[in-house]
């Protein structure tokens, strides 16, 4: 039986801790934050993890 390849994409944005939880970086802060304000940037470095119900999309991708 073939194996699920594994999402090349994917995985580069989101890392599995050792609780099992995913970790995900916020959304917006990759490019065109000069436009955005210091206080924006600033909560976007935090990183934030992944919901229940798109953990059950994701766990046979990664």
């Amino acid at each position: 039986m073939p194996k699920m390849k594994t999402h090349k994409g994917t995985k580069k944005v989101l890392n599995v801790r050792n609780s099992g939880t995913i970790g995900i970086g916020c959304p917006g802060s990759r490019h065109n934050t000069g436009k955005k304000n210091a206080k924006a940037n600033m909560k976007k470095r935090n990183g934030s993890t992944l919901n229940k119900s798109d953990y059950k999309r994701v766990k046979d991708i990664i």
